[in-house]
């Protein structure tokens, strides 16, 4: 469990650095994400890699993953219309979040997104931290813990809808590993698509 609660405040203080309007602009943000993604999901593998013996290799999951990733981009499509048509704030921070790309290759930021960014995270927050946290107290308390923890660590950019983001699309990738978890190959590429997709091919 130290070691849980060890990995948990590294990724609080990377995610703080990334985020944080007093820190944001002293770091090149692609390649801190990439470090902290790289970080992270090395320990994790390296304190405990049991998912990888449990996980689901059939062919189906990469499958099911584009198509979770396609459904999530719907429902953020969805909730950036009516939280614009709510929220005066909501669009504008947005558009900061969308100002993360500016003067960044497209091609680049889309291999890190497919090929390392997202899988990590993955890798961290499901196979590690809600696998833990599920095996120590019960699959519900792992889920709904690990989901507000996720969305927690997005709190320092002071951006109420990049939290809400991270919040949603944590209950959908930790809902699956909740109720399924031998998927995390689909939830990884779902992550994965989805990041890329959102950010870079059909931005909202």
């Amino acid at each position: 469990m130290k070691r849980l609660v060890l990995a948990i405040v590294l990724a609080a203080v990377l995610w703080t650095i990334m985020f944080s309007p007093m820190t944001a602009s002293h770091v090149n943000f692609w390649l801190m994400m990439s470090f902290s993604a790289l970080t992270l999901s090395a320990l994790s593998l390296r304190f405990d890699a049991g998912w990888l013996r449990e996980a689901d290799r059939r062919w189906v999951n990469p499958l099911l993953g584009v198509i979770i990733a396609a459904a999530l981009w719907g429902i953020f499509w969805t909730g950036d219309k009516v939280s614009s048509w709510l929220f005066d704030f909501a669009r504008p921070q947005v558009n900061l979040i969308y100002g993360m790309k500016e003067g960044a290759s497209p091609w680049l930021l889309s291999l890190l997104m497919l090929v390392l960014i997202g899988p990590a995270e993955e890798i961290f927050w499901r196979g590690y931290v809600q696998r833990t946290l599920s095996r120590r107290w019960s699959p519900n308390a792992g889920f709904v813990v690990t989901t507000l923890i996720y969305a927690l660590v997005h709190a320092a950019s002071c951006n109420f809808m990049l939290v809400m983001a991270a919040w949603v699309a944590g209950v959908v990738w930790g809902g699956l590993y909740r109720l399924y978890p031998r998927s995390i190959w689909a939830i990884i590429v779902s992550h994965a698509v989805w990041d890329v997709a959102v950010f870079v091919w059909f931005p909202i």
